[in-house]
């Protein structure tokens, strides 16, 4: 039976959408080509052969007389810049009506409900704010206060933030999951509710990435749901089960770091993950399969925090995975490479852009070609029917 592997390099966006300034971003933002600019040139060989460079002028990826892979540009069709819409648009959902977003943070009455639910007390912070930035602020208040830091973006987020020394993680989780309930029940809305634990290490704050937890809204259907419902297997790697709340999703592994999600891509591709550990329910799937992989650090490490040459390494550490997953894919496979927005980290701001991503699509024996410009990231879902079905 055939199989797909989809690798999401989250945030690696490839140049701003015709209508980006209705999102507050300008249309010099492109994040691949910026970071290739900013390091004089990137390492990535394979996805090179793919491809990648056929499809703009990327400053060290050369254009290939015979790509391996084809290759083209997604223009999105939802409106929105963020990781549950351009997921959900390449699992097929198109989102139509924008997430809410909160410029001025969140409702009073929303904390009030929140503050009750939960028994925390009082929150701190409810403005739009950098992560990093603002529990590095309010760190010495939540110590004094045990109050959670409850911040957004420009991106339809809810994100509490705690000390895990201070506060358990679970506790955390728990008040995740009523903010979840509360924004739903309300009609917020609102995209995810975000867990972002951190720990004082060496005096300084530093976010847990391992135990970020996503609580998305629900989507309605999308071709996972197909492949579980004829009794296929749903493998998600990284925070795809939390974008899609479980949705469509047979089992899940969370990981770390991107290094993590890459070696257990590929454990996955060469069947070595144990997956009675990370199933859902006691139940034999067969096939199709659909191995559907998030790689955040490009996002979360580097995008966020305007660091261009993190960036750029992030970038040049998973085109060297996908080297050896090339040589382990067997004729029944489908690679697929792309992106879900962009995060520029060399333009003014640290939140994301609204971009079009790149597409590479690759099997031995389908020939390379330019796809050119492709309207929706929905192309994917279509391929992988056409492909597993």
């Amino acid at each position: 039976m055939k199989r797909a592997i989809i690798i999401v390099i989250d945030s690696m966006g490839i140049g701003a959408m015709p209508d980006c300034r209705e999102f507050n971003d300008i249309p010099e933002c492109n994040t691949l080509k910026n970071v290739c600019a900013f390091n004089k040139g990137l390492k990535v060989p394979n996805m090179e052969k793919m491809g990648l460079g056929n499809i703009q002028d990327f400053e060290g990826i050369s254009k290939v007389s015979n790509p391996t892979a084809q290759y083209g540009t997604m223009v999105e069709k939802s409106k929105g810049k963020d990781t549950t819409t351009g997921h959900w648009e390449i699992a097929g959902l198109v989102s139509e009506k924008p997430f809410a977003t909160f410029p001025d943070g969140f409702p009073d009455e929303l904390i009030q409900q929140f503050i009750k639910e939960t028994n925390c007390g009082g929150i701190l912070a409810n403005i739009p704010a950098s992560g990093t930035a603002i529990i590095e602020k309010l760190n010495e208040e939540h110590h004094a206060t045990k109050f959670p830091i409850v911040y957004t973006s420009a991106d339809s987020v809810y994100q509490i933030a705690v000390d895990t020394d201070l506060i358990p993680l679970e506790t955390l989780y728990n008040w995740c999951e009523i903010a979840r309930k509360l924004l739903d029940n309300g009609g917020y809305n609102v995209s995810r509710v975000i867990a972002r634990p951190y720990k004082v290490i060496d005096g300084k704050p530093t976010r847990i990435s391992k135990d970020r937890r996503d609580y998305s809204m629900v989507p309605s259907h999308t071709i996972l749901d197909d492949i579980k419902d004829r009794g296929g297997k749903v493998i998600g790697i990284g925070k795809i089960e939390d974008i899609f709340s479980k949705a469509g999703i047979t089992h899940a592994i969370h990981t770390g770091t991107n290094k993590e999600g890459l070696e257990l891509t590929l454990k996955a591709i060469k069947n070595e993950l144990d997956l009675n550990t990370i199933a859902y329910e006691n139940k034999n799937y067969g096939e199709p399969t659909l191995i559907f992989t998030n790689l955040v650090d490009t996002d979360m490490l580097f995008g966020h925090r305007n660091d261009a040459v993190g960036y750029g390494k992030a970038i040049e550490e998973i085109d060297e995975y996908i080297g050896v997953m090339l040589n382990e894919l067997s004729e029944d496979d489908l690679l697929i490479i792309t992106a879900d927005h962009g995060c520029d980290p060399t333009v003014p701001g640290t939140d994301h852009t609204r971009e079009q991503v790149p597409l590479l699509v690759y099997n031995k024996n389908i020939p390379g070609k330019d796809l050119k410009v492709i309207n929706g990231f929905d192309y994917v879902a279509k391929i992988l029917k056409d492909w597993i079905f």
